[in-house]
C-alpha cells in the first residue's frame, strides 16, 4: 500500500477539523505534522509507509513539544487562592469605587497572581482614584482598605 502526498494532506485537514469538534488543543500538533508530512512527501515521493509514519510520528512529537515548550509557557492562568500571602499588603489603585456590599476594582503596576486588576470588597465607603492596600484575599476577590 503506498500512502500518497494528498492522502496525508487529507489527513491533516481532518485532525485539524476534528480539533473544532473536540476542542481540546491537541489534535490540531498532529494534523500540522500530516500537513508537514505531505510536504516531505512532495520533496521525497520514494519514502516507504514504514518510513512515512515514523517521520509523522516524530513531527508530531515535535509540534507537541514545541507547543509545551514554547508556547504554552506564556499561557496565563489566576492563581487566586494559591499565596495569599504574597498579595497582602500590596498597594493598587482603586479604578471602580467600592462600597459596603459592592464590589469595585483595583488594578496594580504589576500583575498580582496573575492578573493586573481584580474585584475587590472594602468595609468603608472608597471613592475610585484611591491608592488601596491589599488585607486579605477572600475566594476570588481581594479585600482592601484606603492606604
Amino acid at each position: 500500500m503506498t500512502i500518497e502526498w494528498w492522502h496525508w494532506t487529507v489527513i491533516g485537514i481532518a485532525l485539524i477539523l476534528a480539533e473544532l469538534a473536540l476542542p481540546s488543543f491537541f489534535l490540531i500538533w498532529f494534523g500540522i505534522a500530516g500537513l508537514a508530512m505531505a510536504l516531505v512527501l512532495l520533496v521525497a515521493p520514494a519514502l516507504s509507509l514504514t518510513a512515512q509514519l515514523a517521520t509523522w510520528t516524530a513531527l508530531s512529537l515535535v509540534m507537541v513539544v514545541l507547543w509545551f515548550r514554547v508556547f504554552k509557557p506564556s499561557f496565563h492562568k489566576t492563581r487566586i487562592g494559591t499565596s495569599a500571602g504574597e498579595v497582602i499588603g500590596e498597594v493598587g489603585l482603586l479604578v471602580g469605587a467600592v462600597a459596603p456590599f459592592q464590589r469595585g476594582k483595583v488594578r496594580f503596576q504589576r500583575p498580582l497572581l496573575g492578573a493586573e486588576e481584580w474585584v475587590c470588597l472594602a468595609e468603608d465607603p472608597i471613592p475610585a482614584g484611591e491608592r488601596v492596600r491589599v488585607v486579605a484575599v477572600e475566594g476570588s476577590f481581594l479585600k482592601v482598605v484606603k492606604a
